[in-house]
């Protein structure tokens, strides 16, 4: 057969679609990792159903994963896959709107039966009218897997469970990807029939591509030119529990774990349970309740106390969170935000629990907030988290969400030396220093472990005497002690950068966002920019307290925009704070924004302001 042509693209998004049980999780990180060997930028979206077995071909069991790879600095999964690859009919009608106009389509023609037609909601074969659309490429993929396996041992069923691998294979050649690491991860990870099952259809799915009339064309991604260095891929919830782990270390102090599973947090306790050599402790716990409250007595006892959790888990920490205020301890609590208030949509992203995190406490109960804006920024600010914590002796909250915790990017792997160390210094002498004394500078209370000689004190939940320490019900006490706390989380900011502007200082549009929507939000800016429009905009890591030049910014704007992924939190708090007319964007809808949205804000906006 003749050599088939290549083509050079900047870039492209595929989004990989099946029922849950298709392993498109599966599918999608193995290209991912082959990608970022491969040294493309790359962002990625998994997005699957909560509930644990959704009836098969149905709409409600489409799941699917979202990869966007490029020669260029990229900062989205993309708005819309620019390849969809729909292994039945459910998962063909719930993503092929998203697809781009003229962008490819591969189907698996087997899976499109009345009964599947039937349960995706389709009245009749949907192929025909997509010809004209898109470029269709039908692929008779159950067939031709069952085909490379017949002389196995083994039922169709499993043989079908490796179906993802030969389209997987099929990918592979068309974008040039290597399978060299995904045959070494099949080769450590499976044994016998199964290995040799998922082995041969990965290769056999290349050696389809290759040969077949239908793909005459093969594309080629350059590398991109980053930073060098060193690189791996790495998603949100691995680089929290990596954070956990490294500052530990560089605290020169044990950390503690307190957890309860729960969905998108529980990847943290799964990363962090492997690294006991580093001096950290994971604990299951029996609650979320339980989980906090192990984490605080760790915090009592001298060691990092850390807790993770996701919004339904916060809730029922705020009890707990309000005593380590009261007894005013170091503590770092991880919140990975998910959609809607209850159970809700817990596989999908929101940032509904800014508000909470702020004021989901009894009386005046002031914790410091970080927000990480890249699954890369979670190790760094995890490490901040501790030190902040430890050094203004004060629970700090760092809110993640699901769409962070589960995407991934390339992560430069950091120089050891560059990373601050800062050895806790537990007051094991008592050095005229008494326990109820505070540091001038932060207000801090000195750390003292249980057992201290000379450092005896009390502590609990009630109001103490500032001085003694003992039990009082002083009104005017009280309230010193109330501003005394507040005081020391407001000091914080003296350790806060100043916030830096993206863009022009003054005038125009200013978009103000915080954690996940700095992808969008920086894309969109930029390609207004690039447009001529008057707009810039900063991302808030630090949301309590804030940048201490942040009045003094925002001020210099004709318009604030805040996109946020919630009923306008942030906006509502800038309004109350700096009686500034800051607008929200909301979007609830389970998904991250994209940057058109927010592209068509921005000139709308700009339209009303000329």
């Amino acid at each position: 057969m003749p050599n088939k042509k290549t083509e050079e693209l900047e870039g492209v998004a595929i989004r990989f679609t099946g029922d849950s049980g298709d392993g498109m999780q599966l599918t999608g990180t193995k290209f991912t990792e082959s990608t970022a060997l491969a040294g493309n930028d790359l962002a990625t979206l998994p997005d699957y159903p909560a509930e644990i077995r959704a009836p098969a071909g149905t709409l409600a069991g489409v799941s699917g994963f979202q990869i966007h790879f490029s020669s260029k600095e990229i900062s989205t999964p993309a708005d819309q896959p620019d390849v969809l690859v729909a292994f039945n009919p459910a998962a063909l009608r719930a993503n092929i709107d998203d697809v781009r106009p003229g962008g490819m389509v591969i189907v698996n023609t087997d899976a499109f039966n009345d009964k599947a037609l039937a349960r995706a909601g389709y009245d009749e074969d949907p192929l025909p009218a997509l010809r004209d659309r898109v470029k269709l490429v039908e692929i008779p993929l159950t067939r031709l897997n069952r085909e490379a396996l017949k002389d196995l041992n083994l039922s169709y069923r499993d043989a079908d469970r490796s179906k993802n691998f030969f389209a997987l294979g099929i990918m592979f050649w068309l974008y040039h990807r290597s399978m060299d690491p995904t045959l070494r991860w099949l080769e450590s990870r499976f044994k016998g029939d199964i290995r040799e099952a998922n082995v041969r259809v990965l290769n056999a799915g290349y050696a389809f591509a290759e040969t077949t009339e239908m793909f005459p064309v093969s594309y080629v991604i350059p590398s991109a030119k980053i930073q060098p260095g060193t690189y791996r891929n790495i998603t949100g919830n691995t680089a929290l529990a990596w954070g956990i782990a490294a500052a530990g270390t560089l605290n020169d102090c044990p950390v503690f774990l307190g957890a309860y599973p729960i969905t998108p947090a529980s990847d943290i306790l799964h990363e962090l349970a492997r690294y006991r050599q580093f001096g950290v402790r994971t604990f299951q716990a029996e609650d979320e309740i339980a989980a906090i409250s192990t984490a605080i007595g760790a915090s009592f006892a001298g060691m990092l106390g850390v807790t993770t959790t996701s919004g339904p888990g916060f809730v029922l920490k705020q009890e707990a969170l309000g005593l380590a205020v009261m007894t005013e301890l170091p503590l770092v609590v991880v919140d990975v935000q998910r959609g809607g208030p209850s159970t809700g949509m817990p596989t999908k992203i929101e940032q509904g629990d800014l508000l909470m995190a702020l004021y989901g406490r009894n009386s005046d109960c002031p914790v410091a907030i970080l927000a990480p804006s890249s699954p890369g920024d979670c190790f760094h600010i995890m490490i901040e988290a501790f030190s902040l914590a430890v050094k203004y002796m004060t629970p700090v909250v760092v809110l993640s969400d699901g769409y962070l915790a589960n995407s991934a990017e390339p992560w430069l792997i950091p120089d050891i030396a560059s990373l601050r160390r800062s050895p806790v210094k537990h007051h094991t002498e008592i050095s005229n220093f008494q326990p109820y004394e505070r540091n001038p500078e932060t207000l801090a209370r000195p750390w003292a472990v249980p057992g201290t000689k000379g450092l005896e004190h009390r502590i609990g939940g009630l109001g103490k005497d500032e001085i003694t320490g003992n039990v009082s019900y002083d009104p005017r006490n009280n309230e010193r002690m109330i501003e005394l706390r507040a005081e020391k989380v407001a000091r914080i900011a003296n350790d806060i950068p100043p916030i830096e502007v993206n863009g022009q200082d003054q005038g125009g549009l200013l978009l103000v966002g915080w954690g996940s929507t700095h992808g969008a939000i920086y894309a969109a800016v930029k390609e207004a920019r690039e447009n001529g429009l008057n707009v810039s905009n900063i991302h808030l890591r630090h949301l309590n307290p804030f940048p201490s030049n942040l009045a003094d910014v925002l001020s210099r704007f004709d318009q604030i925009l805040v996109p946020e992924l919630n009923q306008g939190q942030l906006s509502r708090i800038l309004r109350a704070e700096f009686l500034l007319p800051a607008v929200p964007m909301i979007k609830q809808q389970g998904q991250p924004f994209q940057i058109s949205e927010i592209l068509e804000r921005i000139r709308a906006m700009l339209r009303e302001e000329n």
